[in-house]
């Protein structure tokens, strides 16, 4: 006989803003020392700076678009909350 299935557990909200600065500080500290190579930095190898570029901008983007994106979730459940409190669950 199969044993019954387990609970799902809840659901663990953390912190977005954490790493989401850590990530973007390494890209940060990775770009300051590949620009003080300065010419040190062989011309093949220049497109990194290009990388830490992108990768601090989409942590700042990140970091910037993650509170709208939990508002928007929130006010979501909210108004299915509120749809279900009414008694109007159908659509």
């Amino acid at each position: 006989m199969p044993k019954p299935r387990q609970p799902d557990p809840e659901v663990h909200e953390s912190d977005y803003r954490v790493p989401a600065a850590l990530g973007t500080l390494a890209w940060v500290i990775a770009l300051v020392v590949l620009l003080a190579m300065g010419d040190g930095l062989p011309s093949s190898e220049r497109w990194w700076i290009g990388v830490c570029v992108t990768g601090i901008a989409l942590g700042v983007f990140g970091f910037l678009y993650v509170p709208h994106l939990l508002r928007k979730r929130d006010e979501a459940a909210d108004r299915v909350a509120e749809r279900t409190a009414d008694g109007s669950g159908a659509r």
